[in-house]
């Protein structure tokens, strides 16, 4: 990620801590009515995951969460990039394409800084099992790859929308998390070399997961401006 971007990035997450800027911030797409592929697929995913992790948040439901969260930023970037080998000599379109890789790199970057750090606390912990926690999501990565892959090519608004709907998931297990974990959240320090390697502080886990949940409204927030941003320039 662009060190510019990054510090813009940490400067609107860290803003977005006080209720208040949060509430303004996610109040224009709290209504967002995503269409009907985007609801099926959506509903379909977070039911699954709710009958293999249960319906509650967790250390190592998070993990499972960020390894499948990176998907569709990788998956519209290869799009991307297959899209512009037809549309290369149409540099309003080339334009408009390479906008959104800039998006989905940083938000790469992001989700990885997720589950890598959250992956160490769940080890630490010891709160995982190796089938719900680490082979299922990484089988059910590589099928969602390749559906967001098709779906991005067939119909950019599905798949963003797709990406609203589980980002608005993630951001409610997060919120919900800190509410009734906050106490116990503040007891534990957070150790990790990659959290500094990324370019983000924390003194505590409240204040990991604290910043990992503004981080998933972005994300849901940026995905619909994104395809916003697409429609006015088709």
């Amino acid at each position: 990620m662009d060190k510019e971007e990054l510090k813009e990035h940490e400067m609107l997450v860290r803003a977005l801590n006080d209720p208040a800027v949060r509430a303004a911030y996610a109040k224009p797409f709290n209504d967002y009515e995503p269409c009907f592929i985007a609801r099926l697929l959506g509903g379909l995913m977070i039911f699954s995951g709710g009958l293999i992790y249960g319906t509650r948040p967790s250390y190592a439901k998070f993990k499972a969460i960020e390894v499948i969260a990176r998907i569709p930023y990788q998956s519209w970037e290869m799009a991307v990039y297959t899209l512009l080998t037809a549309f290369y000599t149409n540099e309003e379109k080339a334009i408009n394409l390479a906008k959104t890789n800039t998006f989905s790199r940083m938000a790469q970057d992001n989700e990885t800084m997720h589950v890598v750090v959250i992956s160490q606390i769940v080890c630490r912990l010891n709160c995982q099992d190796f089938l719900r926690h680490t082979l299922i999501p990484f089988f059910f990565s590589f099928f969602y790859f390749w559906v967001v892959f098709m779906l991005y090519l067939c119909s950019r608004q599905a798949a963003f929308e797709l990406n609203y709907l589980f980002e608005s998931h993630a951001y409610a297990q997060y919120s919900e998390f800190l509410k009734y974990k906050s106490e116990d959240l503040k007891q534990r320090p957070v150790i990790s070399d990659f959290l500094a390697f990324y370019g983000r502080e924390a003194r505590n886990e409240y204040e990991l997961f604290e910043l990992i949940r503004n981080d998933e409204l972005v994300h849901r927030n940026r995905s619909i401006r994104e395809l916003q941003a697409h429609i006015l320039t088709v």
